[in-house]
């Protein structure tokens, strides 16, 4: 991906603060990183969120056309939205992650963090493609993008059973921008995310999988150097899980995922508040202050959306 960004004329100019393992051991507070609590740009008594920490301030700040990022679950779309700026978490196996730490195989994914939608979306056209050396890799993966104001005849998904509550702000601006794509053609209609153990289900498959890559650095006792408590103890838990527990976990995925086919045979896109809640406070304890189900970023990524 590196290589890519630089044959398109991209300079790496530095990498950016981040939870520790990509926030793979579990955390609980926003220090749970070698660089400390990652300040957002608008108000710095607020967290830019995680994993990708350090890419969401970068983006916001404007210290860098674009930043990228990994998400695994909502560590693209929770900073974006934390710090009010485009993140594009693409399709697993779009954008080949070869060098990348590896946190759960059959969930990782390579994105981008900008200040437009059409950063994105340009960036992406550079880093998207086949890469024989990450066997996730998507054949016909490359991608292309053109900027058009012309949205006719795009069918939207309205998702109405994305968050049980949206504040009325929140809920104010994403109505206005699905308005500005109705007035431009798109037809809106509700939809709702298929229901299952997902939670659950998703959270197995990320413990397993994280327990599997990071077991060196659990069996040489060196995860008692992570910043947050949770990690300390979480990494020795996963490490407990029965692998029958993994294989129901990766059955129930394959159920969903038929259900999110069904879905986009009536949708093209589906639409809905990245987040219920804005940026939150440094101080926050996670595990309390934004306990909450999160679909978008469950059901989501592990069915490779």
């Amino acid at each position: 991906m590196i290589n890519k960004l630089r044959a398109a004329g991209a300079i790496l100019i530095g990498k950016a603060a981040m939870i520790e393992l990509a926030g793979g051991m579990g955390y609980r507070f926003a220090s749970a990183s070698i660089s400390g609590e990652a300040r957002n740009p608008w108000d710095q008594t607020c967290w830019t969120c995680g994993s990708s920490s350090g890419s969401g301030a970068i983006a916001s700040a404007a210290l860098a056309a674009f930043a990228i990022g990994t998400e695994t679950w909502g560590s693209i779309i929770c900073p974006s939205a934390f710090c009010g700026v485009s993140g594009l978490r693409p399709t697993y196996g779009r954008v080949s992650r070869h060098g990348a730490m590896a946190l759960s195989f059959s969930m990782d994914k390579i994105g981008v963090l900008g200040r437009t939608a059409d950063d994105c979306g340009l960036v992406l056209a550079q880093i998207a493609g086949h890469d024989a050396q990450d066997r996730a890799s998507l054949r016909d993966a490359a991608f292309s993008y053109a900027a058009s104001s012309s949205v006719t005849p795009l069918r939207i998904g309205w998702l109405t059973n994305a968050w049980k509550k949206v504040p009325a702000d929140i809920e104010a601006v994403v109505n206005a921008a699905v308005n500005v794509l109705k007035k431009n053609g798109a037809v809106v209609k509700d939809a709702k995310l298929p229901e299952g153990p997902w939670e659950a289900a998703a959270g197995t498959v990320i413990s397993v999988e994280g327990a599997a890559a990071f077991e060196s650095l659990i069996e040489s006792g060196r995860v008692a150097e992570l910043n947050d408590p949770l990690g300390k103890v979480a990494a020795y838990v996963n490490q407990q899980i029965p692998a029958s527990d993994y294989v129901r976990a990766v059955r129930i995925r394959t159920v969903l995922q038929k259900k999110i086919d069904q879905l986009f045979d009536r949708f093209d896109v589906i639409a809905s508040a990245s987040l219920p809640v804005t940026a939150s406070p440094l101080t926050a304890n996670l595990e309390t202050d934004l306990d909450f189900p999160d679909p978008l970023g469950g059901i989501g990524n592990f069915c490779g959306l």
